[in-house]
């Protein structure tokens, strides 16, 4: 049985958050301790250009997210650890998938949908602004998934969608080359990951402004979890931890007792700032000394660059076949192979057994037998009421007989 694949991806178009950290790399990085299963961890550059035309800010930011996974404790040598760009496998992919998937399930996709929707609502035309990179997005990230062959990705809901696009592509393929190249992939819905509320109360996403980046010196961190909107309620007034976003933030990076300290320190009427401090203790004891190790990556790009060209040859080396067979299977074969196939086609041919139908009265119906190549009867039955229906039996069985 094939091992288990499980892929995940971040797209190099920012700086790594706390939501980030929380939300994808810890609890992918304890995924990739699990021997019974292969991790495939990528940089989605080719994705970053969909949002963002600002080349330096790929740049960096490639650096930094491969930066942070390695000082998360991401061991390259135990998974496969690529930059998306690095695997060409991946845009020639891409087209052969193009070329099978329907416009239709392309416009049905939650992000172009939302954009056309956006346009109709200010009045503009319905694709005003809309790259065909956006629309493509689908059909690149079912590249990504299946190249490896990925059994398992991790997502959150809203990136669900994409899954089903990737098996429904993948389905296509298999079905018109009349073959199983592609693992229909599953998503994994990571509904007891945290997701972080940024500083204004919202979901922390780059998209809202409200971010906490990761790797902030201690000074510095201190400072932005100071700035989390709190209500007005003052020191003594007992608080709803439910309702916090410092003790959501706190309960992502808390242990349970941790956490039952905290929630009884709510009951008590622990003060914001208090509040704040003990949040900003916390994070920073988990962070520390893993800060200290981004520090020394982040000042030898190079290291990162060798780390990664490495994580692509390993990569590369799962998808080469892979692509070599899609290319046999669509017909982009080399001229020289035209002679060699048309002898094997007329020697299968020929070593087909040559079949022979014979319809014959039999008392007051009719009947047919089935010869072979000698005359022997192979497949015999009567008790048809006329000729036309005892042939049309007679070739059900000779298709049959071939078939086996």
């Amino acid at each position: 049985m094939k091992q288990l694949r499980i892929l995940t991806g971040i797209t190099t178009s920012g700086t790594p958050h706390l939501g980030n950290y929380v939300g994808a790399i810890r609890p992918a990085i304890a995924a990739s301790l699990d021997g019974g299963a292969e991790s495939f961890y990528f940089l989605a550059d080719y994705h970053a250009l969909v949002k963002c035309d600002d080349p330096a800010r790929v740049q960096q930011s490639t650096l930094e997210i491969a930066a942070s996974w390695l000082a998360c404790g991401l061991d390259p040598e135990k998974v496969y650890f690529y930059r998306q760009s690095d695997i060409p496998e991946i845009p020639e992919l891409t087209w052969l998938l193009t070329c099978v998937t329907a416009k239709g399930l392309l416009n049905r996709a939650h992000a172009y949908k939302a954009a056309n929707d956006a346009n109709r609502a200010s009045g503009e035309d319905a694709d005003a602004g809309i790259s065909a990179g956006l629309y493509m997005y689908p059909v690149l990230m079912a590249a990504d998934i299946l190249v490896f062959n990925a059994h398992k990705v991790p997502v959150g809901r809203d990136q669900v969608q994409h899954i089903e696009m990737a098996r429904d592509i993948g389905q296509r393929f298999n079905h018109i080359y009349g073959g199983e190249y592609f693992t229909l992939p599953e998503a994994v819905i990571e509904d007891n990951v945290a997701t972080l509320p940024g500083l204004d109360g919202r979901k922390m996403s780059k998209s809202y402004n409200n971010t906490i980046p990761l790797w902030l010196p201690e000074k510095d961190l201190r400072k932005a979890l100071l700035g989390i909107v709190t209500n007005s309620q003052m020191p003594g007034e007992p608080k709803n931890p439910d309702d916090s976003n410092i003790f959501a933030i706190y309960q992502a990076f808390a242990s349970a007792d941790e956490t039952a300290a905290m929630r009884k320190a709510y009951a008590d009427g622990i003060g914001w700032g208090d509040a704040k401090q003990k949040l900003f203790e916390r994070i920073n004891v988990e962070l520390a000394p893993m800060r200290e190790r981004y520090e020394t990556l982040i000042s030898k790009p190079g290291d990162i660059e060798d780390a990664l060209l490495a994580g692509a040859r390993k990569a590369r080396a799962l998808a080469q076949p892979l692509l070599a067979r899609l290319r046999e299977a669509v017909g982009l074969r080399s001229l020289r192979d035209v002679a060699s196939r048309s002898v094997e086609a007329k020697s299968a041919r020929a070593e087909k057994p040559v079949l022979q139908p014979v319809v014959f009265r039999e008392n007051d119906a009719f009947a047919f037998k089935v010869l072979d190549a000698k005359k022997t009867v192979i497949a015999t039955k009567g008790g048809f009421i006329d000729p036309k229906a005892a042939m049309a039996a007679a070739r059900e069985a000779m298709e049959s007989l071939e078939a086996s």
